[in-house]
């Protein structure tokens, strides 16, 4: 099950903001800050921020497009996201530098409220922690680098029956 569209630009616009935020922008902080704010977003108002697909890599849950975006900017492969040109570059393979501040109309109070939550509750913590607390139900039922399901992500939160439902059926 895979409701949710990924959203280039507004994922474009959660790097340049948890960027802009953390005290260390590197592309595992920006994966696991985004991973916690969508857990907060899909618990609370049953979307995923921009949509995107989790992968269960080595290091936890990885937002696949926001990765394949870091990535394709830092090798130079631009065109592949072009609503990324001009936003960030890719230091040092991992640190993320924002060329511009983030467009938050592209973003939804919502959106902005799980976002600064997880930067306030996440950013301070290390690599080790950050990954040992991704490391979570939703990423064990997915093999290494394999898609975790929307259902296991789901599972792992209150109300998951409820918020289950309403996402396979938002208007009944």
């Amino acid at each position: 099950m895979q409701p949710f569209r990924f959203d280039s630009r507004a994922a474009v616009e959660v790097i340049l903001y948890l960027a802009s935020l953390s005290h260390s922008p590197t592309s595992h902080r920006i994966s696991k800050l985004l991973y916690f704010a969508d857990r907060k977003h899909l618990e609370r108002y049953g979307r995923l921020i921009c949509g995107d697909t989790y992968i269960a890599m080595k290091h936890g849950p990885v937002p696949s497009g926001v990765y394949d975006m870091i990535k394709a900017t830092r090798d130079g492969y631009i065109f592949v996201f072009p609503e990324a040109e001009g936003a960030f570059q890719v230091e040092n393979n991992h640190h993320i530098v924002p060329l511009r501040p983030p467009d938050l109309d592209w973003l939804s109070d919502s959106d902005i409220e799980c976002l600064k939550e997880a930067v306030e509750e996440f950013d301070e913590q290390s690599f080790n922690s950050l990954t040992s607390l991704s490391h979570d139900s939703a990423w064990d039922a997915a093999n290494e680098n394999d898609q975790i399901p929307l259902e296991a992500i789901v599972s792992s939160l209150d109300d998951s029956v409820e918020l289950l439902e309403y996402i396979k059926n938002p208007h009944p």
